[in-house]
């Protein structure tokens, strides 16, 4: 067996399976969607426990030869599988404090052995229904994989940090294209939604089309501490209401923000970005939200300090509308999570009528 990085291949697997189900909208619309939509239901696999909690792949003794797990005879040695936890944890180590390595291995094993027999699983019974998949098609499925990585990233980057090549992501892109049409022939070509279920889902799940009241909000922050006596708190509020006749004067609030405010934010002029109800701690919560546009509010206090608020923009709470973008959002939705219903229901079947064995267990 080659040996493949499973943990990003199974991604981009998993990844370009629903890109070619039922296409691709752009990144812009996926965001609008995310914040009315539920999340996507979890596909849970139920394969195998790969690893008891107990064992620590740091300590096997296996020869390199061995096999770890055999799905169908197809076997995953040890050697192949230290190699792929090596280069995992290559990429993400510095990122891992010492301490929670070990814990990290564990776990990192088990997901490698549970990709294994995803993965095999999948290949073994395309190549049993002799399913094929086109240069044209994969080709085709990776600008649809490009058009879902945030801006800046490219697929060359991410075949570079997990160290695959080319080769490796083509096959697993041409695998991802020969599942769907497994899938796809499960549903007997009927996969998008009808405009019953549409407004049904829409009527059914009203409350996530609910966009909640926010505020844009900036301020300054005069930290105090718990060691603080009165006097000391006594001089922070007044230097916060002295910053606020400087801002009621004309002052440049993020100019005053950058040099004395002592939260994070200072660095962006004090700006907040946009605030839902629940994110604040009650009393900012309460002025930001009930401060006129632009006002620059009065000194507030809360457990982190003395605050100068001032509103930029306020939205009122509104509920998304069932329009032709609203239904065309949900029918995606809908169509994804039809998919990745059959898709678990297709790994569960492949999953009791295989022959997976789990060594050193």
């Amino acid at each position: 067996m080659k040996n493949r990085k499973y943990s990003t291949l199974i991604a981009i697997l998993t990844c370009l399976a629903l890109l070619v189900m039922v296409g691709c909208n752009s990144k812009e619309e996926k965001l609008k969607v995310a914040k009315v939509l539920p999340a996507k239901p979890e596909v849970k696999q139920e394969l195998p426990q790969a690893v008891p909690p107990s064992v620590s792949p740091s300590t096997t003794l296996a020869e390199p030869s061995a096999a770890v797990v055999e799905v169908n005879g197809t076997k995953l040695t040890q050697g192949q599988l230290d190699r792929e936890i090596r280069d995992s944890l290559a990429a993400i180590g510095s990122q891992v404090p010492a301490d929670r390595l070990p814990q990290v291995r564990t776990n990192l094993r088990k997901r490698l052995i549970d990709e294994f027999i995803l993965r095999t699983l999948l290949t073994d019974e395309v190549n049993r229904q002799k399913i094929s998949a086109t240069k044209q098609e994969v080709a085709e499925a990776i600008d649809k994989f490009k058009a879902t990585l945030p801006s800046g990233v490219t697929v060359e980057e991410i075949m570079k940090k997990n160290r695959i090549s080319e080769k490796e992501m083509r096959e697993e892109i041409g695998l991802g294209i020969k599942v769907n049409r497994i899938v796809l022939s499960s549903l007997g070509g009927k996969v998008k939604p009808t405009e019953e279920e549409i407004t049904k889902f829409y009527q059914k799940n009203k409350d996530k089309f609910k966009i909640p009241e926010t505020v844009h909000a900036r301020h300054i922050l005069i930290a105090k501490t718990p060691a603080d006596n009165d006097k000391t708190k006594t001089e922070k509020r007044a230097k916060a209401e002295d910053l606020r006749k400087q801002l009621l004067a004309g002052a440049d609030f993020a100019d005053l923000a950058r040099k004395n405010s002592d939260c994070p934010s200072k660095e962006n002029g004090g700006d907040l970005g946009m605030i839902s109800r629940g994110q604040m701690v009650k009393p900012f919560e309460d002025a930001a939200f009930s401060q006129k546009k632009d006002a620059i509010g009065p000194v507030v206090e809360t457990d982190f300090g003395y605050h100068i608020i001032q509103v930029l923009q306020h939205n009122e709470p509104q509920t998304v509308n069932l329009d032709e973008k609203t239904k065309k959002d949900i029918a995606s939705f809908l169509e994804r999570e039809k998919m990745q219903e059959v898709f678990a229901s297709l790994v569960k079947k492949l999953r009791a009528k295989a022959n997976i064995l789990i060594h050193g267990q």
